[in-house]
């Protein structure tokens, strides 16, 4: 038995995690997280505390043990391996661009340094790349998609190791500094971090709310969410665990709930096959866009005299969530009625979102803005004054958000 080191990303959990089970079949466990600097500076302040306190989480749940190194992974990964003696350093593959130039960078300086990388599965139920058309080429609509990823399946969860040896190591003195003055400086009232309290959102939902999420789930005022999508983010959660949990259930709110993990993967998916599709069009319109930037700033600061609109402008601001209706309302204003390009609003949502996932924000604004994976879909425009209308008739989701407008009928 040597050392090895489990080097957590976005799988910050210790139940459902094979790459920990790898790891603790090939030795002692130092379990490990780098905290990227350019990562960290890109994010807004509220996604930055919400990954400080589920490290903290992670880390208690390690009685202490977590060692969180401050750097780029391709210089840290490496040094703290011949640091403990590592043969081999433990991850979940991930499959964003950035995520597989760092990857590839990480493992060539292993291979030189005479360690192992192992990659075990991956933060998605189904991991990108692994489903093709009958013509073997990438899907590009998601109902056949959907169909292929429900006839492939996925694992069953697996339970977290019983005996682990966890190696006491030091964290970067730096590290302790940042994350605490993110968790001070933190402009909303984060949720509950961690496991537990991840599954404990998730049995409240599945009791009080799963069997109507068909319906409630376009309910902006009605909680019909399970709000599991920054858990999801993190991996404090895996989707594995929440179709486990769904296994037997033919009811539609079950089904509706499979087939929102089925778009998550899906879009992992798309962005695989079309990395570019990050921040540029999948398939581009051939049109001019506006840039008004006071009407711009007016959308991000939920003043645009639309009460639906600046409801959910305001939601995100104040809670780093905002309801998924709410997300294509906002978006289709943007794109549709300001005749903005997409991403500078995907780029918005991703400076405030918990759950800011880029390939599941990038081409969800896609869809909306008629440049991603839909066939015909420049015409869609999501009328603001309908909207509210009819998914928040009664104008409860509007007077809680935008309360000067709560003595109107």
């Amino acid at each position: 038995m040597s050392t090895a080191i489990m080097w957590f990303r976005r799988d910050l959990r210790l139940r459902d995690n094979p790459a920990l089970r790898a790891a603790a079949d090939a030795g002692d466990v130092l379990p490990l997280f780098v905290l990227d600097q350019r990562l960290w500076d890109r994010a807004g302040a509220a996604r930055r505390a919400w990954l400080a306190a589920t490290l903290q989480r992670l880390d208690e749940s390690l009685d202490g043990r977590l060692s969180i190194r401050l750097g780029d992974p391709a210089q840290v990964v490496p040094r703290v391996a011949e640091e403990v003696g590592a043969g081999s350093v433990h991850v979940a593959r991930d499959a964003s661009p950035f995520a597989l130039r760092r990857d590839r960078v990480v493992v060539d300086a292993l291979t030189g340094a005479g360690v192992e990388g192992v990659a075990t599965a991956t933060p998605y139920a189904v991991e990108p790349g692994t489903l093709t058309t009958k013509g073997g080429t990438p899907f590009k609509v998601f109902t056949p998609y959907s169909r292929a990823w429900r006839e492939h399946g996925w694992p069953a969860p697996v339970s977290a190791p019983r005996s682990v040896t966890y190696l006491d190591d030091t964290s970067d003195g730096r590290v302790a500094g940042m994350l605490d003055a993110a968790l001070r400086d933190v402009p909303i009232d984060l949720p509950t971090a961690g496991e537990d309290a991840a599954r404990r959102r998730w049995e409240r939902f599945v009791e009080r709310a799963l069997d109507r999420y068909d319906t409630d789930r376009d309910l902006p005022a009605t909680e019909g969410t399970s709000r599991m999508s920054a858990d999801l983010h993190l991996g404090v959660v895996h989707p594995r665990q929440l179709l486990g949990d769904l296994e037997g259930r033919s009811d539609d709110g079950a089904e509706s709930y499979r087939t929102e993990l089925a778009w998550r993967d899906f879009y992992a998916d798309v962005l695989l096959a079309n990395p570019g599709s990050a921040w540029r069009d999948l398939n581009p319109l051939g049109i001019d866009y506006d840039a008004p930037e006071d009407a711009i700033a007016a959308w991000r600061e939920g003043r645009t005299g639309y009460p639906v609109v600046d409801a959910g402008m305001r939601q995100l601001l104040a809670e780093g969530w905002m309801h998924n209706r709410l997300r294509m309302i906002t978006a289709s204003f943007l794109t549709k009625d300001l005749h903005v390009w997409w991403p500078v609003g995907a780029r918005h949502f991703l400076d405030h979102l918990l759950d800011g996932d880029l390939a599941s924000n990038s081409h969800g604004w896609q869809w909306v803005a008629g440049t991603g994976t839909d066939a015909s879909p420049y015409f869609r425009v999501f009328n603001p004054v309908r909207q509210g209308e009819r998914f928040d008739p009664d104008g409860a989701y509007v007077r809680r958000w935008v309360p000067e407008l709560a003595h109107l009928p």
